[in-house]
């Protein structure tokens, strides 16, 4: 066996991301300034060390020649920098130079800034309504950083390394010499100012419902990313309807493909309407929310306008894979409690910020369970498989079982290995869920819409985490890692 990967451009763009990292960490800074008149000084000794690591991987790594990554490369470089940047996010909320009160063991900080930057939304913070304004204001930006990171990864990464049936969604950053190719850097250029734009305009509509402006910034950051942190440990319960309603369109917004609105504004003004995942999400969330508005005004004598705000917020919310709550939903009853769970597996559309299963791995599903029906009738039938009027790669359906197939097994034994640290099972399976699909609340009294994950023992907090990232990767990403054939030649 041969051991032949050229490890200089994947570190010399962690060091990047590194050096970005920290240009982000003095955001917060300064707002804590001058929002709490005291010198931030955990982000400041945060800044300066994760800037220098990262400006000595940079210099170690330099070289003239433009970075190209073939296909180990870059599935090396999607993992890593999921599992590094973490790792020097959470030193702020270490406390470097706050009073004790104000600092968080490692484990919970980690636990913070991998369900942060992965959008997942579990947290393991309470008090949020007293806590320095600069480490709310990094725990939203954490969930924006990570929103972009997974929208760039989701439409020129992971089709090209051909995951889970994203080859589906191949565009022209993706050739066939097996190399990232410059043209991703135009595209990277216009998700950034989709998602800027997308962002501001939240902010301001949050503004205007009510809000403060550090909280609608917030609230803005977290909800185009479908992160779902708070600044109140009530999350939305405080806020009024209309900011409600501002955070299901943009919930919607973040949820939708981004290549959508690229097309959009380079000319095709029907790139949303004829785009089968939007039709498909949004006929589903439709009849979801409309039908769970009805059984609330049976059940709990609301009216109807009441009725289809909590409805369609903390659905929206949860299939989104959000996390936001207006109140505990899982005092609606069991059948709410089961139908919420299985929400939780649906996710938005491919190439969004959403996480969970993607609205089209279940539009290939049953295309490929159509065929099968008609094959089983017809036996010498030749059926074509076709999505959305074009042919299907001939590996899309078994690249989206085998998807389901590792992301199922991957919630059991997460749920296994929970249950073992003595935890209940509900408890176990919901945290599991939550954190492979990257919702973030679960379900019961410790981590459900009304508690957090503080409780939960520090060996789990550090599974959780793996879970979060292994669900944000698209699970193959990082079981690729543990396969001795992706180390050959």
């Amino acid at each position: 066996m041969t051991f032949r990967i050229d490890f200089r451009p994947i570190v010399q763009v962690i060091g990047l991301l590194l050096v970005a990292l920290a240009f982000f960490m003095m955001v917060p800074a300064v707002v804590e300034a001058q929002m709490a008149g005291t010198t931030p000084w955990e982000f400041i000794f945060s800044s300066a060390f994760t800037g220098f690591i990262g400006l000595a991987l940079v210099l170690a790594t330099r070289d003239d020649e433009p970075v190209n990554l073939d296909i180990k490369q870059a599935f090396l470089l999607t993992a890593t920098t999921w599992l590094v940047l973490p790792i020097f996010a959470a030193l702020p909320l270490l406390g470097l130079g706050l009073p004790e009160d104000a600092t968080h063991s490692y484990t919970d900080a980690v636990f913070e800034t991998v369900s942060g930057i992965t959008t997942t939304g579990s947290t393991v913070l309470s008090g949020l309504d007293t806590m320095l304004p600069g480490i709310l204001l990094w725990r939203s930006l954490l969930n924006w950083i990570g929103g972009i990171g997974i929208v760039v990864m989701a439409i020129i990464m992971l089709p090209f390394l051909r995951i889970g049936g994203m080859q589906l969604f191949r565009t022209e950053s993706s050739d066939k010499s097996e190399k990232i190719v410059p043209k991703s850097a135009q595209l990277v250029k216009w998700i950034t100012g989709v998602y800027v734009a997308l962002t501001a305009l939240c902010a301001i509509a949050y503004y205007l419902s009510g809000m403060s402006m550090f909280d609608a910034v917030n609230h803005a950051l977290a909800t185009l990313a479908t992160g779902g942190f708070s600044t109140h440990d009530s999350s939305f319960a405080g806020f009024g309807m209309g900011a409600q309603w501002v955070g299901i369109l943009f919930m919607l917004a973040g949820s939708i493909p981004f290549i959508a609105y690229i097309k959009f504004a380079r000319g095709r003004k029907h790139a949303f309407a004829r785009d089968p995942q939007i039709k498909a999400f949004l006929r589903f969330l439709a009849i979801i929310i409309l039908g769970s508005t009805f059984m609330l005004m049976a059940d709990r004598d609301w009216d109807f306008f009441h009725a289809l705000t909590m409805a369609a917020f903390n659905i929206v919310s949860i299939v989104t894979t959000t996390g936001f709550a207006s109140t505990d939903y899982t005092l609606w009853g069991t059948g709410a409690v089961a139908g919420f769970f299985l929400l939780t597996f649906a996710g938005g559309c491919a190439g969004s910020t959403s996480g969970g299963i993607k609205v089209y791995r279940f539009q290939v599903l049953w295309i490929t369970l159509r065929e099968q029906l008609l094959r089983l009738n017809s036996p010498n039938r030749v059926v074509i498989l076709n999505y959305h009027g074009a042919r299907m790669p001939t590996d899309l359906p078994l690249s989206v079982l085998a998807f389901l197939a590792a992301f199922f097994a991957s919630i059991a034994i997460v749920t296994l290995m929970l249950a073992m640290m003595d935890i209940d099972f509900v408890t176990a399976l919901s945290a599991a869920t939550t954190a492979i699909t990257n919702v973030g609340p679960g379900f019961g009294d410790i981590v459900g819409p009304s508690g957090n994950f503080a409780s939960l023992p520090d060996a789990a907090k550090w599974l959780l985490s793996f879970a979060m990232i292994l669900g944000r990767l698209e699970v193959f990403t990082l079981i690729m890692l543990f396969d001795p054939h992706f180390w050959r030649d």
